[in-house]
């Protein structure tokens, strides 16, 4: 099966990079219909850029603060410079408490095709 989402630019470059290889989303409905072996594409936000990941593994969570404390954030986003000050709250900034309360959290481990 085929999926369809959004990236800002860094995210993008960086998967697009190697660098991050799990995306981190509210595991809302949208969500719960990824499988392991399906494609993504993912359209970079500010350009017309697109670019295609297979799905290897569903790392799924109650809520961020237990993602953050199960998952390496090196392969979340994180670079060596910024890991050290990463937190769950991070990503409040996308998704409210009670989103994640609602629908728990999940890590898209990803493969570039």
């Amino acid at each position: 099966m085929k999926h369809q989402m959004k990236l800002h630019h860094a995210p993008f470059e960086m998967i697009k990079n190697g660098e991050k290889t799990i995306e981190l989303r509210l595991y809302d409905e949208k969500r719960r219909g990824i499988s392991v072996g399906d494609e993504i594409e993912f359209t970079r936000s500010d350009e017309n850029e697109r670019m295609y990941c297979r799905v290897v593994a569903l790392h799924v969570f109650s809520d961020f603060a237990e993602l953050y404390s199960e998952l390496p954030l090196l392969k979340c986003g994180y670079t060596n410079e910024d890991v050290s000050t990463a937190t769950a709250d991070d990503m409040n900034a996308y998704y409210s408490a009670e989103e994640q309360s609602k629908y728990g959290v999940v890590g898209i481990e990803l493969t570039l095709i």
